[in-house]
């Protein structure tokens, strides 16, 4: 049995905002990762996606607070530490974070080279700037990277060359789990290709041992990640392979999400477009039954009224829904009827 490298149990996180309201846009999330595994978070906006991507570092700050549950990397539990602590000995060495649109986060007035001296100084590694110069360059020549770009400004690389300087500059340290904020979002379709293949490249060289793709977009998901893991409303609704959630999904909004997007993957081309209705309920107050019963098309009475628990049905697959897997595949086959 291969070795998990992230275990998450039942993390709960909020955001207490300026009327000292809670809203927890991470709602008893469990989910792990083994070693030489992708998984791919999926969702729409709002549903709590780089929430979850933030509070799986452990490292807190306001208006984003710790209230429950584990986070486990490599037999380390990091959750409720002491943010200096996991600064200095969990980010960048056991976990690594991409932020949305981080090609444009670098300091233009300083040269790449120097924000990698920046994550040595930080973790307070015995390495001369020669030595720090000589693993930059090393690292960037296993990663395909000019080497010539250490002594580059961010403004004088392309936005693909940015992403992927970020991604080596995040992951120098090679992290146990690195986690990707929709890392090609603002690419166009080539770099998004180049800064796809380097992270799963990475993966394969052992540069990272587990990587968590975050996006909204299924299909994206199902190229890059082993697993995929719907998320609604701050909790998790489905859980499966890649080719299970993609092709064969399970609860009603995984399978409207599949329905509202165009894919070139054989199999989905004759499915007839359709939109989600509504939007997310608003998580400063939930609703106490099925968080996405107001948009389903297959909801009943008893739905809106009582809450519904992750059911687990065998070969790592789960979801959440009161209606059976038979039922829902039975109702799907009628709806161009």
């Amino acid at each position: 049995m291969a070795k998990k490298i992230l275990e998450v149990h039942e993390l709960t996180t909020k955001y207490i905002t300026r009327q000292h309201e809670d809203v927890y846009a991470v709602d008893h999330v469990s989910l792990d990762i083994e070693e030489g595994k992708s998984l791919g978070i999926a969702g729409e906006s709002g549903c709590g996606k780089s929430t979850l991507s933030l509070s799986l570092m452990g490292y807190y700050f306001p208006p984003l607070h710790y209230t429950s549950g584990e986070i486990i990397i490599d037999g380390k539990n990091i959750s409720g530490m002491d943010p200096d602590e996991v600064r200095k000995t969990v980010l960048g060495t056991e976990i690594a974070y991409i932020p949305q649109a981080a090609m444009n986060a670098m300091n233009p007035t300083r040269k790449v080279g120097d924000f990698i001296v920046d994550v040595i100084r930080a973790h307070e590694l015995p390495m001369n700037k020669k030595e720090i110069r000589k693993m930059a360059e090393e690292r960037f020549a296993k990663l395909g990277l000019p080497v010539e770009a250490l002594d580059k400004y961010s403004v004088e690389l392309s936005g693909g060359m940015r992403q992927r300087v970020v991604i080596a500059i995040s992951t120098i340290l090679s992290p146990k789990v690195l986690i990707a904020d929709e890392p090609s979002s603002a690419l166009d379709v080539t770099s998004q290709k180049m800064v796809i293949k380097m992270m799963k490249d990475m993966l394969k060289e052992g540069m990272i041992k587990s990587m968590i793709f975050i996006t909204h977009e299924l299909n994206l998901l199902y190229n890059v990640t082993d697993d995929i893991m719907v998320m609604y409303a701050g909790q998790i609704v489905e859980r499966g392979s890649a080719d299970e959630v993609v092709f064969d999904s399970i609860h009603p909004y995984s399978h409207g999400l599949m329905n509202s997007i165009l894919v070139p993957e054989s199999g989905t081309r004759d499915v007839k477009l359709t939109a989600i209705p509504g939007t997310p309920p608003n998580l400063k107050n939930p609703p106490s039954g099925c968080r996405f019963a107001e948009r389903c098309r297959y909801a009943c009475p008893a739905c809106t009224v009582n809450s519904v628990s992750l059911f687990d049905i065998g070969g790592g697959r789960s979801y959440r829904c009161s209606r059976s897997v038979d039922e829902l595949k039975e109702l799907y086959k009628h709806e161009n009827d």
